[in-house]
């Protein structure tokens, strides 16, 4: 995202919307959008000041039902898109859903659609 700006740019729109055109990375998306209704309990994640919520890779992975690499990927592409954050703690990657991105997203579609 631009932050300049703070305004999603066309190009960035457009990187976005390929990372949404599969089912299983919006999928993701949803899960991550409500991460306590589908992850258990994050416990390494609790005591992460600023980083609530999401769930760690091998969750997703299980939810999702792919193997750990291909699950990599489409995280990684949710992350190089702006929809989701990252954050390593020790041996655990986890991942949130991006709200600044997705707001941005709402505003851009708003004014360009």
């Amino acid at each position: 995202m631009n932050r300049e700006s703070n305004m999603i740019n066309d190009e960035q729109a457009v990187e976005i919307f390929k990372a949404l055109s599969n089912q299983i990375r919006v999928n993701i998306l949803q899960m991550l959008k409500e991460p306590d209704n589908n992850f258990s309990p994050q416990a390494h994640v609790i005591n992460e000041k600023g980083f609530d919520g999401g769930g760690c890779v091998s969750d997703i992975r299980s939810k999702v039902g792919l193997s750990q690499s291909t699950t990599s990927q489409y995280l990684s592409i949710l992350l190089q898109s702006g929809m989701v954050e990252m954050k390593r703690i020790g041996q655990w990657t986890y991942y949130r859903h991006n709200e600044e991105t997705i707001k941005q997203l709402e505003k851009y579609i708003g004014l360009k659609i």
